[in-house]
């Protein structure tokens, strides 16, 4: 149903604005714990698998509790889960920061996790949806998610550069004082109540008719590559360019751009990934108000898959990593507003941050699996390559399981008999 306030809504609005703030300053730091991996595991003496369990589990976390903090978001208010998710999330960067033994900072990343989740998309995209028209919501989750895809672009280098000066304890401090900056954005973030019919709406009821439905278990199982892929790589791709990648060319044009050494290429390979995804949410954001959701999410999966495919076919060079990172930079986000959009047209506003928390779990099992199999198979064989194929594979699974979603709201489809997706 469409609140008659939002019938006119602009797109740029202060819910909006707010919704980016809380995205970019929580997935800058999330982006950059890959880049913490090698100089934890050298001060320890951990194994690839230990730190890669930590980041493995802090992903689950955030699964988990992404229907949960979207269920305190549609019962007692978006902002006091947002609160909620800036204190777990400072807490436990804090905490971390004291952790000496790999248990210690594998526990210490479920509050992390947690506090991710408060302020991550599950959250953010149902409060900016919302507050948006028909016309614009399409593109304003693009322009929200591609918020995240900013902050990633300066969060692996900000690491890089801190940890040149501190140490990677007084890192994950400052980071902490800088996630507890977004409740400044809070004033911001007040979107249209829910109509009264909305209101009474239960959310067990419809919480059940969605589980029911077979296209929400097919968009459950399709998001699951895209955490797989997403966790995989902002976990290990930069240590995996550092040991896999040819050296930089003292004649070539990184050299000239300050790119020196591998290690500095993995932390700009993050960064191009989030600069070229700013372009590609935004762009997907656009065309899921013109074209089927489920062919463009289908089209994006192939597209990684691809992607994927031919990097790890190929010799990998310093050009190789700059051109695999723009290629799946451009497609890196580009299925959360199209997923979300999915969720929200299908199965309504009114507990959109629930329904697209329970999917989002999906995503997050797959970040967990593909976080903790590149530590694990990298411990056994001493390389990526096995689980950089496994995520090619789960890739086509994607594409292929979301072309027989029904693309049609659910109530039309219960009360109006069989309409064409």
């Amino acid at each position: 149903m469409t609140d008659a306030r939002t019938a006119s809504t602009p797109l740029i609005t202060p819910v909006l604005i707010g919704g980016c703030i809380v995205l970019m300053i929580g997935f800058a730091i999330r982006a950059s714990f890959g880049v913490f991996q090698i100089p934890i595991a050298e001060e320890f003496g951990w194994l690839r698998a230990e730190f890669s369990l930590a980041i493995a589990i802090q992903n689950l976390a955030w699964g988990i509790g992404q229907p949960i903090f979207g269920a305190i978001a549609d019962r007692f208010g978006d902002r006091k889960a947002i609160v909620l998710g800036v204190l777990c999330y400072a807490a436990g960067l804090v905490a971390s920061s004291f952790a000496v033994t790999p248990g210690a900072h594998q526990l210490l990343e479920i509050l992390v996790g947690f506090g991710i989740a408060g302020m991550g998309f599950g959250v953010i995209l149902a409060v900016v949806g919302r507050a948006a028209s028909d016309e614009n919501r399409s593109m304003a989750l693009g322009v929200a998610t591609a918020a995240g895809s900013l902050g990633q672009v300066f969060g692996a280098p900000l690491a890089e550069a801190l940890l040149a000066v501190y140490s990677w304890q007084q890192v994950f401090v400052i980071f902490a004082g800088i996630v507890g900056l977004s409740l400044f954005a809070l004033p911001m973030m007040r979107a249209p109540v829910a109509s009264k019919p909305q209101i009474a709406e239960a959310m067990g009821p419809i919480l059940a008719r969605a589980i029911r439905d077979p296209s929400f278990g097919l968009i459950f199982i399709g998001f699951f590559s895209c955490g797989y892929q997403l966790g995989f790589i902002t976990a290990h791709f930069p240590a995996m360019v550092t040991e896999m990648c040819g050296p930089i060319d003292p004649n070539g044009v990184l050299y000239s751009l300050g790119i020196t050494s591998t290690s500095a290429l993995g932390a700009i390979a993050i960064a191009l990934i989030g600069a070229a995804n700013v372009a590609g949410t935004l762009y997907a954001g656009w065309l899921g108000k013109r074209y089927s959701r489920k062919k463009l999410l289908a089209g994006i999966y192939l597209g990684r898959t691809v992607a994927a495919a031919l990097f790890i076919a190929m010799p990998i060079t310093p050009t190789s990593v700059i051109l695999f990172s723009v290629a799946m930079g451009a497609l890196w986000l580009a299925t959360v507003p199209l997923t979300s959009g999915l969720v929200g047209y299908i199965y309504g506003l009114r507990y959109m941050a629930t329904l697209y928390g329970l999917v989002f779990f999906s995503h997050q099992l797959g970040s967990f699996l593909g976080v903790w199999l590149g530590g694990s198979l990298y411990d056994t064989t001493g390389s990526y390559v096995a689980v950089w194929w496994i995520g090619v594979g789960v890739g086509l699974l994607s594409a292929i399981v979301h072309l027989p979603i029904r693309e049609v709201p659910l109530d039309r489809r219960t009360t109006s008999g069989v309409v064409p997706a």
